[in-house]
């Protein structure tokens, strides 16, 4: 997955990086709601894709700087 993200488009990775954040906050509220997830290890693990996409993000933020 980490190399695909980074074969991403800039518009694709915004797309991503919408949806991760979509998903976690449905899981946070259903956590709240419910006070149990079939797979807490969810939550963990979208934050990283949401990190790893900013992370991307921010290296072609600064490539594009660098390139000047």
């Amino acid at each position: 997955m980490k190399n695909k993200l980074h074969e991403l488009s800039d518009k694709d990775l915004n797309s991503q990086l919408d949806e991760a954040r979509e998903e976690i906050r449905g899981q946070r509220f259903k956590f709240a709601v419910e006070k149990n997830l079939e797979n807490p290890k969810k939550i963990r693990d979208t934050k990283r894709k949401i990190a790893r996409i900013l992370t991307i993000q921010r290296e072609r933020e600064l490539a594009k700087g660098a390139g000047r």
